[in-house]
């Protein structure tokens, strides 16, 4: 039998845990840990390349030393019981009830309230501890009753988290806004005619902006894998609605879909979404890649007058988009990207910065042939924009190893500051983070 693309090359398992220091030099200013998530099926197979066990990957740096580096599953049900159907373990016919407990956890991590969260859009957060052991779902006391998106958004302004969830029946879709200290604020059910797959959304200084686009749940679907499939007669339009609560305003756009968003701001009475647009998503199942591939993209949504104006901003296959994250919700001038591939293993991967300041501008940083990556993370050096560190792991497919990758985010074009080589290889995974600040023993 073929082995699917999602279980082959670096998207293959790994299934050693290893905690081993490392040796790197790193910049002095450089203090805390660089996490990322990502799916590592248990059994070494999964349906799809969403499903797997979630296995979070930390390196430690302080001190201009790379000072440990250590892997680790998220315990929820589904990695406690290898091989059982999610549904089967989530579904409780007698009482029509869904155990949000049963998730992957593999999609993101996250730091809030003093806490580590590994996400996936499907269930609850998990917590973690600072050496990666699972505590267990956390769902702000008991106030959380739906699944979280992978996607919160920390306000820099307000340290706020705010966030959404979805279900695959109504309530559809709920808003929610946390205070910094971790109680839950907000909870508020925005109106959806049926449940689609709303992956990320993005918020401003006044507002959250949803995006109902055209993946919908199928149930026919659910029994082939993955319950989603593209309708054109859904259309696809984004949502306001004040961050406070309130009506949602929705505004039409050319059908879409978005995984991610990088990020949105407001000025005089203008909302604007930067994000990566692909024309269609799943239209013959979940194994069609065909529908195009994810551009950087702008939609400016006019609150005064009601309308849309949207256009590319560039035509190179681009995905993981990032800002600081001291703008999320401001105005930005920079932006970071990695390349995107429908092949499974791309010659190498490259690295971009987006100058949106008067145009658009792009700087790259192209990685050896052989040597691919997933999504950057900038760590801020100072208090000037665009000054810090881009921060990856890196799979060198000729040797089977990884490293962890530092670019000078201000000049992509130079050698890399650092390469932290791992113990493992780690798989291409998803979304990661960085938490400053002192470095716990390992």
């Amino acid at each position: 039998m073929t082995t699917p693309m999602h279980l082959s090359g670096n998207n293959a398992p790994v299934t050693e845990e290893v905690t081993l220091k490392v040796d790197g030099a790193v910049p002095e200013e450089l203090c805390g840990v660089y996490l990322r998530n990502g799916p590592n099926p248990r059994t070494g197979w999964s349906p799809h390349y969403f499903a797997g066990d979630g296995m979070v990957h930390a390196v430690a740096l302080d001190g201009g030393r790379a000072r440990w580096y250590r892997n680790r599953y998220v315990r929820t049900p589904l990695f406690e019981h290898p091989g059982r159907s999610r549904l089967a373990l989530a579904f409780d016919p007698a009482s029509g009830r869904v155990d949000y407990r049963v998730t992957t956890a593999n999609t993101h991590v996250v730091g809030y309230a003093g806490r580590l969260l590994a996400l996936e859009e499907g269930g609850f957060p998990y917590e973690l501890t600072p050496e990666l052991e699972t505590v267990g779902p956390y769902t702000f006391s008991g106030a959380l009753s739906t699944p979280m998106t992978a996607h919160p958004k920390v306000c820099p302004v307000t340290g706020e988290l705010v966030f959404f969830g979805s279900r695959l029946r109504p309530p559809y879709l709920t808003y929610y806004r946390a205070a910094p200290s971790g109680e839950l604020l907000q909870s508020q059910v925005v109106e959806v005619p049926r449940a689609s797959m709303m992956h990320d959304f993005a918020i401003t200084g006044d507002y959250a902006v949803f995006m109902d686009l055209p993946v919908v749940f199928d149930p026919a679907m659910a029994a082939r894998g993955l319950p989603w499939r593209w309708d054109d007669g859904h259309g696809a339009r984004f949502g306001v609605m004040r961050r406070d609560g309130g009506p949602v305003r929705w505004f039409e756009v050319e059908p879409c879909y978005v995984w991610h968003t990088m990020n949105a701001s407001e000025a005089d009475g203008v909302i604007t979404v930067i994000g990566c647009r692909v024309p269609t998503l799943w239209r013959d199942g979940p194994q069609d890649v065909g529908g195009g591939v994810p551009v950087l993209y702008r939609w400016r949504l006019d609150l005064v007058a009601g309308t849309v104006t949207e256009q590319p901003l560039d035509d190179v296959p681009i995905e993981y988009p990032r800002v600081a994250d001291a703008e999320v919700g401001q105005s930005h001038r920079f932006g970071y990207v990695t390349s995107f591939s429908l092949e499974s293993e791309p010659e190498r991967s490259e690295i971009f910065r987006y100058d949106l300041a008067g145009g658009t501008r792009r700087e790259v940083h192209r990685l050896p042939a052989g040597h691919t990556c997933g999504e950057a993370v900038f760590v801020p050096r100072s208090g000037a924009a665009g000054d810090g560190y881009l921060m990856t792991f890196v799979h060198d497919r000729s040797r089977g190893v990884g490293y962890l990758v530092i670019l000078d985010a201000a000049d992509l074009s130079a050698e890399p500051v650092a390469r932290v080589y791992l113990p493992v290889r780690v798989p291409s995974g998803f979304h990661g983070t960085w938490l400053p600040g002192p470095v716990c023993p390992v």
